[in-house]
C-alpha cells in the first residue's frame, strides 16, 4: 500500500472514530434529559404567565408568583427556581408553593423542550436558559433586582452553578442547591462505569463551584437519594469556598427536603439562610 493510501485510510478511520464518539456522546447526554409537557397542576391564580427568550432566541415560558403579603417590590426577595430533569413547572410548583406565604416572590421557568418552551435540551442550551431567566427577572420593573435568590434542584442546581459561574452575578445574594450532581461525567460514570469519558463537563457544576464565592451557598442532600448519591454534594461542598454550609438529611430521598414529609424543618432552614444572606448585604 502506498504512503498516500495509508494516510487516506488513517484519516478515514479517525473520522469514523470521531463520528462514533460524537454519536455515543449525544446518546449519553440524551439520558440526562426527560422533557415533559404534561400538565400536573393549574397555574396559581396569583401567577403571571411569562414568555421570554434565551440569548440564542429560543422562546421560553415561566411563572412569576408574587409574595402574598407585600407588593413584589417590597417582598423579602425574589427566588428564581431551576427545576430538575423530569417534569416541568407544573410539577415543581409543589416544591416552592409555600414561599410566597413567607414573603418571597417566586419565578419558575421551563428549559428548552420542557413544558411550553421551544427547542431541544442540551448542556449549553440549559445554561443559556438559566442565565436568560435570571436576566429576565433582573430587568423586571416590579421587583428589587438587588435582592435575587437562587434555588436549583438536581439538574437545576448544576444549571444554576454553571449559569452564575459563566455569567452576571449582580444582585444575587444566595444560592441553595438541592441534590445536585458534581458533574455530567461523574454521574454518568456512577450509572454506567466508564460512561463519563463520553461527556463534556464544560457546563458542569464542578468547573464553577469554587468561583462562586463570596455568594453564600447552602447544600441539601438526602442520605437515601437513589438518583444522585449524597457524595456528589459532599464533593461540591469540598470544592466550594466560604461562605458555605450543608445539610445532610438522614434518610432523605431525592429532592424531598422542601416537601411536607419533613414538615417545615428544611423550609425554615432555607428561609433563614436567605434572610441572613440578605441582611449581610445591607
Amino acid at each position: 500500500m502506498s504512503k498516500r493510501r495509508r494516510v487516506i485510510l488513517l484519516v478515514t478511520i479517525l473520522l469514523m472514530l470521531g463520528y462514533c464518539t460524537a454519536s455515543l456522546s449525544r446518546i449519553a447526554l440524551s439520558l440526562f434529559y426527560h422533557p415533559d409537557k404534561e400538565n400536573y397542576a393549574s397555574m396559581p391564580a396569583s401567577a403571571e404567565l411569562v414568555q421570554f427568550r434565551a440569548k440564542d432566541g429560543t422562546q421560553l415560558t415561566g411563572w412569576f408568583i408574587p409574595a402574598e403579603n407585600a407588593s413584589p417590590k417590597e417582598a423579602a426577595g425574589t427566588v428564581i427556581h431551576a427545576h430538575g430533569n423530569g417534569g416541568n413547572v407544573t410539577h415543581y410548583w409543589s416544591f416552592v408553593s409555600w414561599l410566597p406565604a413567607r414573603n418571597f416572590n417566586v419565578f419558575m421557568f421551563d428549559y428548552r423542550g420542557y413544558g411550553a418552551s421551544e427547542g431541544e435540551p442540551s448542556p449549553e442550551g440549559l445554561c443559556d436558559d438559566t442565565q436568560s431567566a435570571i436576566e429576565y427577572v433582573r430587568k423586571r420593573q416590579d421587583i428589587d433586582p438587588q435582592r435575587l435568590l437562587l434555588l436549583g434542584q438536581s439538574l437545576g442546581g448544576n444549571n444554576i452553578v454553571a449559569a452564575v459561574g459563566r455569567g452576571d452575578r449582580s444582585g444575587i445574594n444566595a444560592i441553595a442547591l438541592d441534590s445536585t450532581f458534581f458533574s455530567y461525567s461523574a454521574i454518568a460514570s456512577d450509572k454506567v462505569p466508564g460512561a463519563g469519558i463520553l461527556l463534556d463537563d464544560t457546563y458542569s457544576a464542578s468547573r464553577y463551584i469554587a468561583g462562586l464565592s463570596p455568594i453564600p451557598l447552602l447544600f441539601f442532600h438526602g442520605t437515601n437519594d437513589a438518583m444522585i448519591p449524597w457524595q456528589h454534594s459532599e464533593r461540591l461542598f469540598a470544592e466550594a469556598k466560604a461562605p458555605r454550609q450543608k445539610i445532610m438529611i438522614d434518610g432523605g430521598r431525592h429532592i424531598d427536603a422542601l416537601l411536607p414529609v419533613h414538615n417545615d424543618r428544611y423550609r425554615n432552614a432555607l428561609v433563614d439562610f436567605y434572610l441572613h444572606a440578605l441582611e449581610q448585604k445591607k
